[in-house]
């Protein structure tokens, strides 16, 4: 009695959900306490014997792990003992904390078998709703394995609230336990033929889910999907319907034939627009060989393009991007639709259109989207003009730039990306100058007039995107100085006081651009004979263009130029910065000693001839582009252990191994220690003649002999190269393109596209082939098509005899089949497991042996095809 009274007392006095929402909405501050005192009080609540007072707390507890994250898998048992009241509403609350809390694991899943199988068994539709919906959350394979006969008993039921939920629930069933198609199969296809929409609606669903794993598998049961295609008149009926012809179609393309007619006479009749996108992806994905059907199919597309709804554009848009690998025509035919939806508000419509005119670019119109594309940004916002930016460096760029056969053009639009007001793809531009520079040498003369022109703009320095374009200009600047219309000039712009602005990393390889052009300016002004550039000290600061000889004057004059500029750098904090400035000082007084006496320069004997032409020779060698793998064909030096256990490293140098804090490390670090060949043509051979072997050629000699693999060819160090494969440079423009995004002229008809150094194996490395279209299935998925698929050939055989469905003879092979399924699992169980490995292999091989001969034999229906 004081039992009793204490659960009426509790279950009179107990907050409801509505009270702990209330409560939650009072708490503007401690809502983790509130949550604990809620939580206790659940604790205390849910113990208690009446089903009532513990169906309110576990509503609660559901409700705090739903939108709080609260552990409710201490609860577990509660929510059974909640599902076996009697009352409805008792079972809907423990039914969903089931459903939100139980997984594989849960230690008390088997005791809710029998009271699931009691609830499929109701006469309360509702309550079997129920229980469907846990068995489709958290059915396991033994769950599935016991209740699968009173899904098939569902499967028929005359009741269409409960026989479309069984019907959803059966693609659980399956994946859990494939041997259920063998008791369910034939009945849900036989559901395929029901009038009632929404049943028809649900088994369609399963079907396309079924074909999405394994489109093979249901191949047979093309004729009655043709039929729902062509009979039904629902629209979401119809989507799902297309979706598995679509992926039957790749299985058997004789499909497509067939189906081809009613898609577009659906196309054609229907105002749906999901209806129709369906319509069009099935034919522009499936059905592409199909002329007419691909034509109605890119007229329908059409009409989405001039939509105002941006939904419908933007789906216009991702046909057009489906269609286009094999019918390009259709987006060229839509072109101006495909511009024009580059300027809509909405970003998605816009990158659309943007990835559909990468699609179409070629070297006969890249110049024509070039300079739509580059217009759009300089309008555009920043995210969506640097969207732009690196959809044409990285269409440009692609397998060694294939696609560019103006490389003046394409250096100059590279120079004005740099000055579009919201760039902020500094490295990719900066990556690209460099390569071109080394893949290219009929470019690099205009490379060196771009990087100028960059160098003496005072608007990049501030723009800390921009610095990595500064310090790949700087570098062509000095890397390519003989190509340079006025050094001098060249040398204003690396040392300008404005540099300070740039980060010390970039000032070391603007110093040793200097560095390199002084050298050559020096080895110019002693082999004068054979030099064809030439300054007085007037022309150098009046930058003329005439040149005839390097002077005294001209080359005092330089050396001054670069001493001042350098020599406050000297006291930086920067080691970097520091050391180079002080190797070019040094370098300086080595030789400014002979220029200040006005010795016979050209001597030999003379220490700056000597100087000069050893750092020429270090500067000798020309780099060229490395391939990604080079460094998987360094063989491993013998007796090298690198997995060996570096423990002790620390306490033996731990004083050395502390972490330096530093800045991250730039691009210019990869770049800063390059050197170049500074001599102009036909130096070489001259200085080979008239200069004595050094100690430095003499060791790169060496290098190369025992590292030929790693090197490029060139005609300079190959003396029977005929030149063909390393083409001249261009004669020397007299001044750079004013605007690049409006070409003149075509470059196709003007010039033939000079040769681009190509690495196979490294260029191929930065395209890696496209992901494999067949990707192997998972364990679940091959035993379920390979149970599907023999269902299907027993359907198959036993069609003819099997004319009507409500037969007798059905009724008993159907109750015989259950009562089978039911014996055989009886025997399982009481099967000791004395099998060993050898003997389970042998006998999964011969079953899969078994199934694929039975997959042979299920074939389309020829009256179909």
């Amino acid at each position: 009695m004081s039992s009793s009274s204490t659960s009426i007392m509790d279950n009179l006095f107990q907050r409801s959900l509505e009270d702990l929402i209330k409560g939650f909405r009072l708490q503007l501050l401690g809502e983790s306490n509130f949550i604990s005192r809620a939580l206790e009080e659940i604790r205390r609540e849910i113990k208690v014997t009446d089903l009532s007072t513990k169906s309110t707390a576990l509503h609660k507890l559901s409700y705090l792990a739903a939108l709080h994250g609260v552990d409710m898998s201490w609860a577990a048992f509660h929510a059974v003992e909640v599902v076996s009241s009697p009352r409805f509403q008792h079972k809907r609350i423990g039914y969903q904390a089931i459903t939100q809390s139980f997984h594989e694991q849960t230690s008390v899943l088997l005791l809710i078998t029998n009271q699931v199988r009691k609830d499929l068994n109701s006469a309360n539709e509702y309550e079997v709703s129920l229980a469907l919906e846990c068995l489709s959350r958290i059915g396991t394979h033994d769950l599935a394995r016991d209740l699968t006969p009173e899904v098939f008993t569902l499967l028929g039921s005359s009741k269409a609230f409960v026989k479309k939920k069984a019907i959803g629930v059966v693609l659980r069933v399956f994946e859990k336990y494939p041997d259920a198609v063998k008791v369910c199969f034939k009945r849900l296809v036989e559901n395929l033929e029901s009038s009632d929409p929404q049943i028809l609606s649900a088994v369609v669903g399963v079907f396309c889910e079924l074909a999405t794993r394994d489109p093979g598998s249901c191949l047979p049961l093309a004729p009655e999907l043709y039929k729902v295609l062509v009979d039904s008149r629902n629209n979401w009926v119809l989507i799902k319907v297309l979706k598995i012809f679509a992926k039957l179609a790749s299985v058997e393309p004789r499909l497509g034939k067939k189906v081809a007619e009613p898609i577009c006479e659906h196309m054609r009749r229907t105002v749906a627009k999901s209806l129709v996108f369906e319509c069009i992806r099935t034919v522009v994905s499936s059905l592409s060989d199909h002329e007419a059907a691909v034509k109605l199919a890119v007229a329908k597309i059409r009409e989405f393009l001039v939509e105002d709804d941006p939904n419908l554009k933007y789906l216009g848009l991702n046909a057009l991007s489906i269609v286009a690998p094999k019918h390009l025509w259709a987006v060229l035919e839509n072109k101006e639709a495909v511009v024009k939806a580059l300027s809509d508000e909405d970003p998605n419509v816009k990158l659309e259109a943007l990835h559909l005119l990468m699609a179409m670019v070629n070297e006969d119109n890249v110049l024509d989207i070039s300079r739509i594309l580059m217009n759009y940004a300089l309008k555009s916002d920043p995210l969506f003009c640097n969207e732009i930016i690196f959809s044409v460096l990285s269409a440009c760029s692609r397998n060694a730039y294939e696609i560019i056969v103006d490389f003046d053009w394409y250096v100059s639009l590279l120079g004005e990306m740099a000055r579009i007001p919201h760039c902020q793809r500094g490295e990719e531009i900066e990556h690209q100058l460099i390569d071109i520079g080394m893949r290219v040498r009929d470019a690099r003369p205009q490379l060196v007039r771009v990087s100028w022109a960059l160098l003496i703009d005072p608007a990049l320095l501030g723009n800390l995107f921009l610095h990595p374009i500064l310090s790949a200009a700087a570098w062509v600047s000095g890397e390519y100085v003989e190509f340079c219309k006025n050094p001098y000039e060249t040398v204003e712009a690396l040392l300008q006081p404005r540099t300070g602005l740039l980060p010390p990393s970039i000032r070391a390889v603007y110093i040793h651009s200097a560095f390199k052009v002084l050298v050559f300016c020096l080895r110019s002004y002693f082999s004068a004979e054979e030099s064809t550039l030439s300054f007085s000290a007037q022309e150098f600061s009046s930058a003329s263009s005439s040149m005839n000889a390097f002077t005294y004057e001209s080359i005092l004059n330089l050396v001054n130029v670069i001493e001042l500029g350098l020599v406050p750098l000297s006291g930086t904090h920067d080691v970097e910065v520091q050391e180079r400035t002080k190797n070019v000082l040094g370098f300086i007084v080595m030789i400014k000693q002979d220029l200040s006496e006005k010795l016979n320069l050209q001597d030999s004997e003379t220490e700056v001839f000597r100087v000069t032409a050893f750092m020429e020779d270090v500067f000798s060698e020309e780099l060229g582009p490395v391939s990604a793998t080079a460094q998987e064909k360094v063989c491993v030096p013998g007796g090298l252990e690198l997995k060996e256990n570096l423990g002790d490293l620390e306490e033996i140098c731990g004083e050395f191994l502390k972490p330096v804090e530093s800045d991250s490390v730039s691009y210019t670090d990869k770049i800063s220690f390059s050197v170049s060949k500074l001599r102009i043509r036909g130096q070489q051979e001259a200085s080979s003649s008239t200069s004595p072997p050094h100690e430095a050629s003499s060791l790169l000699a060496e290098h190369r002999k025992r590292h030929g693999m790693y090197y490029l060819p060139s005609q300079k160090d190959d003396p029977e190269s005929n030149g063909n494969d390393y083409p001249l440079a261009n004669e020397l423009a007299n001044e750079i393109s004013p605007d690049p995004f409006n070409p003149k002229k075509n470059p196709n008809k003007s010039k033939q596209r000079p040769v681009v150094v190509k690495l196979e194996e490294g260029d191929e490395s930065r395209n890696p082939p496209q992901a494999k279209s067949n990707i192997e299935t998972v364990n679940d998925d091959e035993s379920l098509s390979r149970a599907i698929q023999s269902a299907l050939l027993v359907k198959n055989k036993g069609k003819e005899k099997d004319t009507n469905p409500n037969s007798e003879q059905q009724k008993q092979e159907e109750s015989s089949r259950i009562e089978d399924h039911q014996n055989s699992e009886k025997k399982k169980k009481k099967k000791k497991k004395k099998k060993n490995g050898e003997s389970s292999s042998k006998h999964k091989s011969r079953g899969r042996n078994e199934v694929a001969s039975a997959s042979e034999q299920v074939i389309i229906p020829d009256y179909l095809l």
